[in-house]
């Protein structure tokens, strides 16, 4: 995870798994090259946490293995 990321081009989205009631609002932007910043939709000029790609990947890919981990 890195501490300074410039995210002025970033392009957000809200994960699929955002509940439609304002609450649990998450979105990834996953355009930039060698980062991917996670950030609470309900504050989109707070700060973010930026994780580097493998490890973005790897964490996706163990939720879809074990959504209980």
């Amino acid at each position: 995870m890195s501490t300074a990321s410039d995210l002025s081009t970033a392009t957000w989205r809200k994960s699929s798994y955002t509940d439609g009631t304002g609450g649990n609002c998450v979105e990834v932007a996953d355009d930039l090259p060698h980062t991917v910043p996670v950030r609470d939709s309900k504050r989109p000029d707070g700060p973010a946490l930026v994780f580097h790609r493998t490890a973005w990947a790897t964490f996706i890919r163990t939720l879809k293995h074990d959504p209980d981990a």
